[in-house]
């Protein structure tokens, strides 16, 4: 099989977050990483840009009812990282998980410069 991107999660803080889920959660979320993996443009439903951020990006996830998102960023044009995740309990995306998405990317660009 042949893959557009790469999908790697930084540090534990989407797995710490995936692995409290339960099964039927973590199946979709696997399914939507998969498609993010080896579809070239995937639609917005479940892979968009955060307007007014430089780089961030939310993978949707639903399962009936239960909107999750996993907040994630590229590398070398690519490679999705994986940040925080969180489930999705108002329309609007609490400022609080963007701020912290953009402090991981922040942190994630700041090793890796200075490795």
């Amino acid at each position: 099989m042949i893959y557009e991107r790469q999908v790697v999660a930084y540090k534990s803080y989407f797995l710490d977050f995936y692995k409290n889920q339960p099964d039927n959660v973590q199946e979709k979320i696997e399914w939507t990483l998969n498609l993010i993996r080896v579809t070239r443009h995937v639609p917005e439903k479940y892979f968009k840009h955060l307007e007014g951020t430089k780089g961030l990006y939310e993978i949707r996830v639903e399962v009936g009812s239960n909107i999750y998102r996993v907040f994630s960023f590229f590398d070398k044009g690519n490679l999705v990282v994986l940040g925080n995740a969180f489930q999705k309990k108002t329309q609007k995306t609490p400022k609080n998980e963007i701020e912290k998405a953009l402090k991981i990317m922040e942190e994630y660009y700041y090793e890796k410069a200075n490795r």
